[in-house]
């Protein structure tokens, strides 16, 4: 008889336009292992924008109902038929398939392909992994890009939009860390001490940044990371300075922009696409580890909360609304 875990289930109901998903915490069974998987005795977890989007029934990227969300797990390895995972190995996963074509971090076992996994850095505890998760990946493979583009902390200020969420808070600590000078814009007026906190020199409103753009406009930031998308993407490119830089990474406020060609060609501005879903894992230990060490802020445990399984349905809602600040961490 298989064995049964525990874990948070979301499932389709009814049909056409009336289809609904219903969420709830249940049991599930433990797939079988095939070659080169492994099984994960799930610790923790993460909530992101992305399992919120699991829980909607338009939900594309879900491949299987019912289904289990959860892009993030750290655990231990419980069972392996991976030559490069063995029983007790701790272990961190995020992107690739998990919590999309498999089932993801929201469940005691979790069965994947050992090739989406690493090792955990020595350094780094599995909540500290967690608390890092795809938000401070992706947060890192955004600084990277801007690094190879040669925005370096003399050039002048790096704006983060969206910076009170998962990717924001943690591209204000660790462009801080890193010596830039880093302007931070929030819709979410509570969180300005936090923002402050982690290093912002310079707070600004939702309502600063979504503005009308210019077809070039007053050359403000040297590189940016934006979450956002929208009006504000493309007012932010309009205000970039000579050769400066943005890192695309989301699109809370809308999956569409439009913009005008004159930031390219008049200063040479570059718009950097950041995917940490697919990105390659012979890149991972290295950027993995760098998060560990000097990308690692001092404030990693104070920046978001702890929760249960229990907790998450109310947390995957308020995630879409836009009312969850900094990095939420599931103990499973």
């Amino acid at each position: 008889m298989s064995k049964t875990v525990k874990a948070l289930i979301v499932n389709k109901e009814g049909f056409g336009k009336d289809t609904t998903t219903k969420v709830k915490v249940g049991e599930t069974t433990i797939p079988n292992l095939q070659e080169n998987d492994v099984e994960i005795k799930t610790k923790y977890s993460s909530v992101n924008y992305k399992d919120g989007l699991a829980t909607t029934p338009t939900a594309g990227f879900i491949k299987k109902w019912p289904h289990i969300p959860g892009i993030d797990v750290a655990g231990t390895i419980s069972k392996s038929r991976h030559d490069q995972f063995k029983e007790g190995d701790e272990v961190i996963g995020t992107g690739f398939g998990i919590g999309a074509e498999k089932n993801g971090g929201y469940c005691e076992r979790v069965v994947v392909p050992g090739e989406w996994l690493l090792h955990c850095p020595k350094n780094l505890s599995l909540i500290d992994a967690m608390r890092f998760g795809t938000a401070g990946f992706t947060a890192a493979l955004a600084i990277r890009r801007l690094e190879e583009n040669f925005i370096t902390p003399d050039q002048g200020e790096i704006l983060v939009t969206g910076a009170s969420g998962g990717v924001g808070t943690m591209a204000v600590s660790m462009l801080s860390s890193l010596g830039y000078s880093v302007v931070a814009s929030t819709g979410k007026t509570n969180s300005k001490e936090l923002l402050t906190n982690l290093g912002a020199k310079r707070i600004l409103t939702r309502e600063e940044t979504n503005l009308e753009a210019k077809p070039i406009g007053n050359a403000l930031w040297a590189g940016a990371i934006d979450q956002l998308g929208g009006n504000v993407l493309k007012w932010v490119l309009s205000t970039m300075k000579y050769r400066g830089a943005c890192a695309s990474t989301g699109l809370t406020l809308s999956p569409k922009f439009d913009s005008f060609v004159f930031p390219f060609i008049i200063r040479g501005v570059s718009l950097l696409g950041i995917d940490s879903v697919q990105c390659p894992m012979k890149e991972r230990p290295e950027l993995w580890k760098r998060m560990a060490g000097e990308l690692k802020p001092d404030s990693l445990s104070s920046m978001g909360e702890d929760i249960s399984l229990e907790d998450l349905p109310s947390f995957l809602i308020n995630i879409l609304k836009g009312k969850i600040t900094g990095r939420t961490v599931v103990k499973i």
